[in-house]
């Protein structure tokens, strides 16, 4: 790539990130995991506690999340048996009369929320500085449907994406809506909401369908749909690296008309919003991003976003000052 089309790369941002799907780690699991450019491992004691360390064990550098097990409310090194609990303290060598005081594995705060697994990233190791909402209601009631579930894997980062919520002319150019929605937006600390009203056509007409989209920083975001029908669309985006995102779109929908008709419109509108990502691959997957991009009059408040994203990064040369 030239340097006059060099892409340009923010770091991988702080924030509060999906890693896991609850359900799919039950007591007794331990997985490896592969996020921030870091390998990770995750695990759930048999007490059903949660945790996530970073990956090798500081011994002989053995990674926990192949051939690692559980026991107890530890888990145990494949290589020569250490113990370690889920804040990655030191409880025990086999082996050994003396453990080593300094031996203990980085910790990651983690939170679950509506059967999704979550951890806070900080590139200088920071404890959390802000928080995700504990509980989803529409996750908790019985008068909505269960996930419906898209998963894949993007390169492109975290910032493009947020901005693809605010930047309504490309509905009309990419996506072929007959419409260009006025996106309005609020911005309250590491809060994002973003309001929209666009027209459906359906077979029983255009019907007048209002968009609200709150983000927690770049990885999380809930979209609810109302007019047609009510829907809650929970959007993750997890760095892998500086260069790819792993994204999930966990959809439910209002049983108003009843559980079998709500799954099938709920798997209408994920099929819609997938074929509208693949859409959007196609660019994000090929386009540079510009640190200063020329904006005109109609490009909606990207630079609303711009200004709002700034609080999630801390540059390399910000680091290199704080040291």
């Amino acid at each position: 790539m030239s340097a006059s089309t060099r892409r340009f790369t923010p770091p991988i941002p702080n924030g509060w990130f999906q890693v896991a799907v609850s359900d799919e780690i039950k007591p007794g699991d331990v997985k490896p995991l592969r996020y921030f450019d870091k390998d990770l491992v995750i695990f759930r004691t048999e007490s059903g506690k949660i945790s996530v360390l970073d990956a090798h064990c500081p011994h002989l550098g053995a990674h926990l999340g192949y051939g690692g097990k559980v026991e107890g409310d530890g888990v145990v090194c494949p290589f020569h048996a250490w113990k370690f609990d889920g804040a990655g303290k030191l409880l025990d060598v086999p082996y050994a009369k003396r453990k080593p005081p300094k031996a203990k594995i980085p910790c990651w705060p983690v939170k679950e929320v509506a059967g999704l697994v979550f951890v806070w990233h900080h590139v200088e190791g920071k404890a959390p500085e802000w928080d995700i909402p504990d509980a989803v209601p529409e996750y908790e009631s019985e008068e909505w449907t269960e996930y419906l579930t898209h998963s894949t894997t993007m390169r492109t980062n975290n910032l493009d994406m947020a901005e693809n919520q605010v930047d309504t002319v490309h509905f009309h150019y990419v996506h072929a809506a007959t419409n260009m929605p006025k996106a309005e937006t609020e911005v309250d600390g590491h809060i994002m909401r973003v309001s929209s009203i666009s027209d459906i056509d359906t077979s029983m007409g255009s019907v007048e369908q209002k968009v609200e989209s709150t983000s927690y920083g770049f990885g999380l975001s809930y979209v609810r749909m109302t007019g047609l029908v009510d829907t809650l669309l929970t959007g993750t985006q997890t760095p892998i690296d500086e260069d790819e995102v792993d994204v999930h779109f966990n959809f439910m929908v209002k049983k108003t008309s009843g559980a079998d008709v709500a799954r099938g419109i709920g798997k209408a509108w994920l099929k819609e919003v997938v074929r509208q990502l693949e859409q959007d691959r196609l660019i994000w997957e090929h386009k540079v991003q510009h640190e200063n991009p020329l904006l005109c009059d109609g490009d909606g408040p990207i630079g609303v976003l711009r200004r709002w994203s700034r609080q999630f990064y801390t540059w390399p040369d910000e680091r290199s000052a704080a040291e």
